[in-house]
């Protein structure tokens, strides 16, 4: 498999300056503005505050929203923990709803049934690069006044209606793990254009700490997510290849998606029409009624074709997870519902369509590295493998 050379020339350079500094403190570091900069270029986001990873990043955008005890989240149940871990360490309780069969997407009308008096926002998560129907989560948002997170740490450079991802919610979370389109190591960003939730968004990952004023008498409590100087150096250099890796992921996914429609037994990702997929993995799911081989043999078969795939992606919704199943969040407890701020029982949630998925889902790697050849081989080997097995 094709692997691309991710840091060169351009991270060495802001790397032997960041060296030069006398300091690699964040706050009005040289490398910091830097990224804000190069960031700004693609997501034009007034406040910005740089984490120390996507998760980070998300935990601040939930700790701006001031939640009280059993407030509530609407997310996807097929996503990283990053996702609801914020929400829990703020005392909110994450509210599971199903997803779109083929976008692997959360299904606005779900969201809608799911709103309670509790509910504070929206955390829609675009999964594996595939855009969220931001038009109508945003529409069911503003009739409920709730508030939209969005969770881009899988989908740099993907778009909904032509707008980046990010760009269309209230607050927009970002990634730069390793494993990411772009990365420093680990590393995140969270930014907003509402100054009602900008103005004190640093402060929320900075122990809330006043860096304009310098004082230290925190009103609130919050956590240490700061990024340093090496990371946002690494960073801001990644930012400058952004358009340039999408735009290879975009043709290289769109073109293996294009050479697996027509095969039976196979179930491409669907993008709907106007939205751009930027592929940070390529998921796909088997129609059992028209094969004669399982997920795990089928994934076998492609790997004897020399094709790296991987017999499914998560192995089940977070909401089946020990930590979920036991409330076994703070010490073995979950104080929110022991002091009746909810009611939420996880063993009892169930989103069918994600289970799902998660059982007859294949995951194979796409890279900006991949040449059409490549690709056309991977294609290749599914369409024999499904021949194959055919019923």
């Amino acid at each position: 498999m094709p692997l691309p050379r991710r840091w060169g020339e351009a991270e060495l350079a802001r790397l032997t300056a960041m060296v030069e500094q006398r300091s690699l403190f964040y706050w009005n570091g040289p490398q910091t503005q830097a990224l804000y900069a190069e960031f700004r270029k693609h997501y034009p986001l007034k406040h910005l505050f740089p984490c120390s990873s996507g998760s980070a990043a998300l935990h601040v955008a939930v700790a701006s929203l001031r939640l009280k005890p059993g407030d509530e989240v609407i997310v996807s149940p097929i996503t990283d923990m990053g996702s609801v871990i914020g929400i829990l360490y703020q005392q909110g309780v994450p509210v599971f709803t199903d997803i779109d069969p083929r976008t692997y997407n959360m299904e606005p009308e779900l969201i809608r049934r799911a709103i309670t008096p509790k509910t504070r926002a929206i955390m829609a998560v675009h999964l594996a690069g595939n855009a969220c129907d931001m038009t109508s989560i945003n529409a069911i948002a503003k009739e409920h006044n709730l508030v939209v997170i969005e969770d881009c740490a899988q989908s740099w450079g993907a778009r909904h209606q032509g707008t980046l991802v990010g760009l269309m919610g209230d607050i927009g979370c970002y990634s730069f793990n390793d494993f990411k389109h772009v990365s420093c190591g680990d590393g995140g960003m969270v930014g907003t254009n509402r100054d009602d939730l900008g103005n004190g968004l640093s402060r929320w990952g900075d122990k809330y700490y006043d860096r304009v004023h310098g004082t230290r008498d925190p009103e609130n409590l919050a956590p240490n997510y700061r990024m340093s100087e090496p990371l946002a150096a690494v960073a801001a250099a990644q930012m400058t290849k952004l358009e340039t890796i999408v735009a290879r992921r975009v043709r290289n996914g769109t073109r293996l998606t294009e050479q697996l429609a027509d095969i039976p037994g196979v179930l491409p990702p669907v993008t709907r029409p106007g939205d751009t997929h930027s592929y940070w993995f390529y998921l796909f799911r088997l129609d059992f009624a028209k094969l004669r081989l399982n997920r795990a043999e089928f994934a076998e078969a492609l790997k004897a074709q020399g094709v790296n795939a991987s017999p499914g992606y998560i192995p089940m919704p977070v909401y089946q997870y020990k930590v979920f199943r036991n409330h076994n969040f703070f010490g073995g407890t979950w104080p929110a519902r022991l002091l009746g701020a909810t009611t939420m029982d996880y063993t009892k949630v169930s989103c069918p369509v994600a289970e799902a998925i998660l059982n007859d889902c294949i995951v194979l790697p796409i890279n900006e590295a991949m040449t059409d050849d490549y690709i056309d081989q991977v294609a290749a080997a599914v369409r024999h493998v499904a021949k194959q097995a055919a019923v």
